[in-house]
């Protein structure tokens, strides 16, 4: 056990030292791009590291780019996959609603795992990323070995959430908004950037967005967000693998009362990490406590 523990702080250390080390490398310079076919849909993917497969999927709005810094970080120890959703920045980006549905999102990850020449892999998931990771681990568990979760609930304790908490309907507004006819006339990369801190990584933000189809991003929204009247989920099959949870609690959108009984919609552990200053995107605002949490979770 000693040794197990020995061994798991020496791999932290080598891999903090590693991302250090290359922090000011542009790591668009290190990793490698591929694309998988899913039924004629091209999904963009980068890679980078040897080892086990780690897929991480982002959310709205962003690309393969959110997850730089865990790429960093696990990547001496796991062959990093981080996706470009389709609709989004160097993936294909169909026209119709329906080409957006949950079913099809969750054939891309499939697909992804599958040119990678693998069976089945750790899956990381942030906002919609996040709601395709849990439809993964729910309708495919056969692909998934273990899952991380960054600020997205259970559906079951979001669709509770939305159907009785009313604070949660009024920050779901802007949803509701998503769903309406040419509601991405009014987005622009710029817009949809306000969020990202650094000056250089949202021009960056702004050049993806640029490459990326602002009806497919709220073809998201539309062909999947719960709409009014709002109803709980009917019970859902219990997710059959290892969950770690990490939840920024400054979240606006996604409020911390929807992770309540999660652990009753798990057949196996649940460790769940919150973070009192992080907001939605924590894998950015906690850039650090992510990766360690998840490093850490994973080589346990």
């Amino acid at each position: 056990m000693r040794f197990l523990f020995i061994f798991c702080l020496f791999s932290l250390v080598l891999s903090l030292s590693f991302a250090q080390k290359n922090e000011k490398t542009n790591i668009e310079e290190l990793v490698q791009h591929h694309y998988a076919n899913n039924n004629g849909v091209k999904i963009h993917y980068v890679s980078l590291g040897e080892g086990p497969l780690v897929v991480m999927i982002h959310g709205f709005p962003d690309f393969w780019y959110s997850w730089r810094k865990q790429i960093m970080v696990l990547s001496p120890h796991f062959r990093v996959v981080a996706v470009d959703l389709r609709g989004y920045n160097l993936s294909d980006k169909p026209k119709k609603v329906a080409d957006y549905k949950m079913n099809l999102l969750v054939s891309d990850i499939v697909a992804v795992i599958r040119d990678c020449g693998q069976e089945k892999s750790v899956i990381v998931g942030h906002d919609w990323g996040g709601a395709i990771s849990w439809q993964l681990a729910i309708t495919r568990p056969e692909v998934v070995e273990r899952l991380v979760i960054c600020n997205l609930p259970h559906p079951q304790g979001l669709s509770r959430e939305l159907a009785q908490n009313e604070e949660q309907q009024k920050n779901s507004a802007y949803a509701r908004d998503f769903q309406k006819e040419n509601a991405h006339l009014a987005l622009t990369p710029e817009k949809l950037s306000f969020w990202v801190a650094d000056p250089e990584a949202r021009s960056k933000y702004v050049e993806a967005f640029q490459r990326s189809s602002f009806e497919g991003m709220l073809n998201f929204y539309k062909a999947n967000y719960p709409r009014e009247p709002y109803t709980p989920l009917p019970l859902l099959p219990k997710v059959k693998c290892s969950v770690l949870m990490i939840h920024g609690l400054k979240d606006k959108y996604l409020l911390p009362s929807a992770l309540n009984d999660t652990w009753q919609w798990l057949e196996k552990d649940l460790t769940l990490v919150t973070v009192p200053q992080a907001g939605h995107f924590v894998q950015h605002d906690a850039s650090e406590v992510v990766s360690k949490t998840i490093l850490q979770w994973l080589m346990r």
